[in-house]
């Protein structure tokens, strides 16, 4: 059967849809589709992929050519180490300011983000961070010591060596 332009439509032939709801079915698929993306990513959300971190605290031996004031920053750690003649001592090299790691240089420490410097003992001698380095405890353990990185005592607190 042939159609011919301006005869009447078979009663078999679909209804055109208009332009409108065309328009309305297609956005409410592409929300669908949204919500369902969205919760499958949500359901990743539990089991994240999480690096396991070192444990706080860690043993420490220092070297017996270490002189006395120079700083000893062991591999992989925020700390350094210090022995002079009261005893041992570790300070913390995460800038109080914004976090960053400092730089061990000759006059102490340096930020390398914003150019806060520390002398040995971890006081301010130029801004911007308006807090000293934090002092991090210290024991004797075996002939060694053992450092907290979590835990801070006064500045000052040193153990015998």
């Amino acid at each position: 059967m042939t159609v011919t332009p301006g005869s009447p439509n078979s009663r078999l032939d679909p209804e055109p849809i208009p332009r409108r709801d065309l328009l309305g079915l297609a956005s409410l698929w592409s929300a669908a589709s949204a919500l369902l993306f969205a919760a499958l990513g949500a359901m990743r959300l539990p089991n994240a992929a999480i690096v396991a971190a070192p444990s706080k605290s860690f043993g420490e031996t220092l070297p017996e050519s270490l002189p006395a004031g120079e700083a000893f920053i062991p591999a992989h750690r925020a700390v350094a180490i210090f022995r002079d003649s009261e005893g041992i001592y570790a300070i913390s090299t995460i800038c109080p300011h914004l976090g960053c790691v400092v730089k061990s240089n000759a006059e102490g420490f340096e930020c390398p983000c914003h150019g806060s410097r520390f002398k040995p003992d971890g006081t301010v001698s130029k801004g911007p961070s308006p807090l000293p380095l934090k002092w991090l405890k210290v024991k004797a353990v075996n002939g060694g010591f053992q450092v907290d990185e979590a835990t801070t005592v006064p500045a000052g607190t040193r153990v015998k060596a």
